[in-house]
């Protein structure tokens, strides 16, 4: 054994025991939402139960910035699209803005009291819309731009609705779920919905494998969403992913349910290149009464219980 040989077999092992990283801010209670910045690589914002948004730069070991922003616990954070100087957060049922630059003497520069209750997630669209979805089960769609509130996307969720997101390439529409175990897709210009997904019917129930031996008995609540902005396969596809409480996570092409109604015949389905079990995108489950959609469960190596987040 040459004299370097065990010097690298200490520095590998050292490597595989190295703990996580902690990143310390926040005075109290959990932390509620972290966000990366694109702007700012190694730059990460969270924000927690204390009412305070923290940046942590991953090259330093302490937190960079701290803002009092709130006396409430704030439950999600996003920057603005294109000047990452501003962030949003909601807190209750109010949106504050905040300028970064100002420090941790910053003050909201913009106040929304539109939702009527507590706000789950906020999303912000490159064309300056707000997206805020509340316990009510609505979302209220804001004009960052006019200060004003835009549209009001309701009836689609029976109950909670808990997590919302613009589709980048559909400058007009937004995709949102809830612990209805529904996910929608709508035209916030018009307030309507395109389509929607109940993942507690009977139908994609006895199509998945959840309930089975070793998976979770949860229902089948949306928790998170994430919309891939380049897509996958080179773009080929424009997809989202879905986080489900009965630990199963379903990735969907935007596109093809989109779509119009004629081009979803089961010629169509059956050949489709993201039916999982003829694709390289993994071993999911699909068919044809539910087009271009991979499922993901425990039966794969994945969870057995809720999966409360999902990004891309």
């Amino acid at each position: 054994m040459s004299e370097t040989e065990p010097g690298a077999a200490a520095a590998a092992k050292a490597s595989t025991e190295r703990k996580p990283r902690r990143l310390r801010g926040h005075k109290k209670g959990a932390v509620t939402c972290c966000v990366a910045s694109s702007a700012r690589p190694g730059v990460v914002a969270s924000s927690g139960e204390d009412g305070c948004l923290c940046w942590f730069d991953l090259r330093t070991k302490d937190v960079i910035l701290t803002i009092e922003a709130t006396n409430k616990p704030i439950s999600s954070i996003c920057f603005k699209a294109g000047n990452e100087d501003f962030v949003y957060a909601s807190a209750g049922n109010e949106i504050l803005s905040f300028d970064v630059r100002m420090g941790s003497q910053s003050k909201p520069l913009e106040t929304y009291n539109y939702n009527r209750d507590e706000i789950n997630q906020i999303a912000v669209s490159s064309k300056g819309f707000l997206a805020a979805a509340d316990d009510s089960g609505d979302v209220k769609i804001v004009n960052t731009t006019q200060k004003c509130l835009y549209k009001r996307l309701r009836e689609a969720h029976t109950s909670i609705c808990s997590t919302v997101q613009f589709i980048p390439w559909r400058p007009w529409t937004v995709i949102t779920g809830g612990l209805d175990s529904k996910l929608a897709v709508w035209d916030f210009s018009k307030g309507r919905t395109l389509f929607s997904i109940d993942y507690g019917s009977p139908e994609l129930q006895n199509g998945s494998s959840s309930g089975s031996a070793g998976q979770c008995f949860n229902p089948a609540f949306v928790h998170s969403i994430a919309v891939s902005e380049e897509g996958i396969l080179g773009g080929l596809y424009k997809v989202c992913a879905v986080a489900r409480g009965d630990g199963a996570v379903d990735v969907i092409d935007l596109e093809y349910e989109l779509g119009p109604a004629k081009s979803k015949g089961p010629s169509r389905a059956g050949a489709s290149t993201m039916s999982s079990k003829r694709t390289d995108l993994g071993n999911g489950s699909s068919n044809q009464s539910q087009g271009k959609r991979i499922h993901i469960d425990y039966t794969m190596g994945g969870h057995t219980a809720a999966v409360s987040c999902v990004v891309w």
